[in-house]
């Protein structure tokens, strides 16, 4: 199947073709849900950021809220980033022993039994880091935005972007080293 212009589409989705949205959550859903997913750090709660996200996408674009000018995937990353930060600083208290599963980033890049043991383990670390530097981490060292597209993302500067990353990978370097 090949990707459509997604900037096409979104103007055919703000024109009210339900099959252009369609076709624009078939080829952005795995790749918002991946982000999703790291960012709760649970398919469960992806699922139901994604979901939202796609509404709050659908009527943005039905009531003309995206211009064209920001590019559309980096425009969708923000959706999807607000939305799961969003649903981050609701989230009261994580229930004691809550199964919760990060997913696999590709059979390239797990090395096995022992890669999805640190993949948990870094599912439990990323937890433990403030929303915005979790954010800033996730967008830039998983996901591979340059920390330009991440400021864009995160409504942020490029310098802070920098900042709440080196805050996250030096609290993951403690806690690598044992020092709680």
């Amino acid at each position: 199947m090949t990707e459509p212009d997604l900037s096409l589409v979104a103007r055919q989705v703000q024109r009210g073709d339900r099959a252009a949205f369609r076709s624009l959550v078939e080829h952005t859903q795995r790749e918002l849900f991946r982000l999703a997913a790291r960012l709760m750090g649970s398919t469960a709660d992806a699922d139901d950021v994604l979901q939202d996200a796609y509404v709050k996408v659908h009527r943005a674009l039905g009531d003309g809220q995206f211009d064209g000018r920001a590019n559309l995937r980096t425009w969708l990353y923000r959706v999807v980033t607000n939305t799961a930060l969003d649903a981050l600083r609701r989230r009261a208290v994580r229930p004691a022993g809550d199964d919760r599963e990060l997913p696999a980033l590709g059979a390239e890049s797990c090395g096995g039994a022992e890669a999805q043991v640190a993949l948990s383990e870094l599912a439990r670390w990323l937890d433990e880091l403030p929303v915005e530097q979790r954010a800033a981490l996730v967008l830039c060292s998983v996901e591979g935005l340059t920390n330009s597209e991440a400021a864009e993302v995160l409504g942020v500067s490029p310098g802070a972007v920098e900042q709440r990353l080196v805050r996250a990978r030096a609290t993951l370097r403690k806690k690598r080293g044992g020092d709680d």
